[in-house]
């Protein structure tokens, strides 16, 4: 049973279309005053659009991102400070760099994936700085996981822990919060079919009862 506010909230939802797609359901609109932009949370990756996995949720369009204001790199050095591939010669939305060393690149992908094995030891992989690295990180839309870091993880975890248990859209239409969760219907919980590290509820992300599958953001 939907109170009225949520009511109306899923029913503006359906109303607006994704700038990115074009379909019709987008539930998240960017946060920037005076900015009427509304997208699904699988586009956002397409759309260039950025989540803010901390405090309030914000999510901003591509046009209203933050951007990370770094120096010229000291070294010509290229190549993902991860994986090792070639990264872009600038910061860009795929392309992110590490405030503290100024010098550490590193794809977007990359950097996410180290994060969420990473948690609480999340660090710059270049220079190893730690708190001004890691909020830069959260103001670009990385996510992070409060838990030691995987490689470190006891072999004894308890079954409640290995599944991910959270609806993580920006605006979770849930009447009975985030870590409410249903066998079937609107309030189904669906992980990352890539990561399993991130959850939607099924209204959340206007996913269709075909859908069989579905990718977070980051993937």
């Amino acid at each position: 049973f939907l109170v009225g506010p949520t009511r109306c909230i899923i029913r503006q939802a359906a109303e607006k279309s994704c700038f990115i797609c074009c379909k019709m359901g987008a539930s998240i609109t960017c946060c920037q005053t005076g900015c009427d932009r509304s997208f699904h949370l699988p586009c956002a990756p397409d759309g260039q659009c950025v989540t803010q996995y901390f405090g309030a949720y914000r999510s901003f369009c591509w046009e209203h991102s933050p951007r990370q204001a770094l120096q010229p790199r000291p070294s010509q050095d290229n190549t993902c400070s991860i994986c090792l591939d070639t990264v872009e010669d600038k910061v860009s939305y795929k392309t992110m760099g590490c405030p503290a060393c100024q010098d550490a690149r590193f794809h977007r992908q990359c950097i996410q994936r180290l994060a969420l094995h990473a948690g609480i030891s999340f660090r710059c992989p270049r220079c190893l700085n730690q708190e001004p690295f890691m909020m830069e990180m959260l103001t670009m839309g990385i996510r992070l996981r409060k838990r030691p870091p995987s490689w470190e993880s006891d072999q004894e975890v308890r079954p409640s822990d290995q599944r991910h248990g959270r609806c993580d859209a920006t605006t979770c239409l849930c009447p009975e919060g985030r870590e409410h969760t249903e066998a079937e219907g609107p309030w189904q919980l669906w992980l990352c079919s890539s990561c399993s590290a991130e959850g939607t509820h099924q209204q959340c992300s206007s996913l269709e009862n075909s859908t069989y599958s579905w990718e977070c953001n980051t993937c």
